[in-house]
């Protein structure tokens, strides 16, 4: 479920690049796309959880296997940490995201984007949260040389050097972001924490339209549908299916799964928008994707560790655990 989950959100994820170009061939600026598109998020969110009140409370059990301890955390800090991932972490990448889209083509846009499930991977084994094997070594090493291969074969597409900067910062932000997420996913509700993360960005957006003097919205009904498709598809049903996904398989496999967007990316492009990868771009996307998916598969063919030769006290201590995640969600319920 936690990989069908991701995969989903990837999809989702996929068309916003494609929604994003139709909404500026319909006069919507950039600045008029992010406003819209977390306030109604979050307006949609906020009634999603208003009305249905047992969605609220995150649901119990064991950790996920492999999952480290996670300290323990007062609410304030939970909801702090949850708003200040849109505030924050969404608010810029989305900035840094859409600023790009502007200045080159979509596919490319999301094969820059998507050497993020590589830094991912990297920074959770410097963290200590996974080990870096030799053939692991050897699946990065080949997928960071089909982002390579991606950037070079890049001639006859709209590549723009500025454009790339900001889209590989867009993927340095959505690193840190996802690495963040993972220490609060498992102690709130899904349409809680996105709820939180969407008015978090709101917020942020609406702070800086007031000090730049306002937006345009004085586009017209086509303009609205395309943001109403980016906030309902690739906002609002990738973020609850993300963040869900998240939860049950943790951050490098959710990153890894995430992978599937910038083929529905450039699926999509080709077929709505008429562009084109040439064929050095399409190997280098295809090593990069190859590579990821073989980490993937590489992670489910070796299963479940053997269970110890004393299996009591750690039934003790994973019921103690279980016992203790319990106690850490938090909701919006009183």
């Amino acid at each position: 479920m936690g990989a069908a989950l991701c995969l989903l959100s990837a999809a989702c994820f996929g068309a916003m690049a494609i929604f994003g170009k139709l909404a500026y061939d319909a006069g919507v600026s950039p600045e008029a796309l992010l406003l819209v598109r977390f306030t109604l998020a979050a307006v949609l969110l906020g009634i999603v959880v208003l009305v249905r009140p047992g969605l609220r409370r995150a649901a119990s059990g064991p950790p996920r296997q492999g999952a480290t301890g996670r300290p323990a955390m007062t609410r304030g800090r939970v909801l702090a940490i949850a708003v200040g991932l849109g505030a924050i972490g969404y608010a810029t990448q989305a900035s840094l995201f859409f600023s790009a889209l502007r200045l080159m083509d979509a596919s490319l846009l999301a094969l820059i984007l998507y050497t993020y499930p590589v830094m991912v991977t990297v920074t959770a084994v410097l963290l200590g949260r996974d080990r870096l094997t030799l053939a692991r070594a050897a699946a990065l090493a080949a997928a960071s040389g089909g982002t390579l291969l991606v950037l070079l074969g890049a001639g006859g597409m709209s590549f723009h050097p500025l454009g790339a900067l900001l889209a590989f910062a867009s993927a340095v932000t959505y690193t840190v972001y996802i690495l963040v997420a993972d220490t609060v996913v498992h102690r709130l509700a899904p349409v809680v924490l996105s709820a939180l993360v969407m008015t978090g960005a709101a917020g942020t957006l609406a702070a800086r339209t007031l000090l730049t003097g306002g937006v345009d919205l004085g586009f017209g009904v086509s303009g609205w549908f395309w943001l109403a498709a980016i906030a309902v598809v690739s906002t609002v049903v990738a973020m609850l299916t993300f963040f869900a996904g998240l939860k049950r398989i943790g951050p490098s496999a959710a990153a890894i799964l995430s992978t599937f967007e910038p083929v529905v990316t450039a699926a999509l492009a080709a077929l709505v928008l008429g562009e084109s990868l040439t064929p050095v771009q399409l190997a280098g996307g295809a090593l990069v994707l190859s590579c990821v998916v073989v980490l993937q598969l590489r992670r489910q063919d070796r299963g479940p560790r053997p269970a110890p030769d004393r299996p009591e006290p750690e039934n003790r201590q994973g019921l103690d655990s279980a016992r203790e995640d319990r106690t850490e969600p938090v909701g919006l319920a009183p």
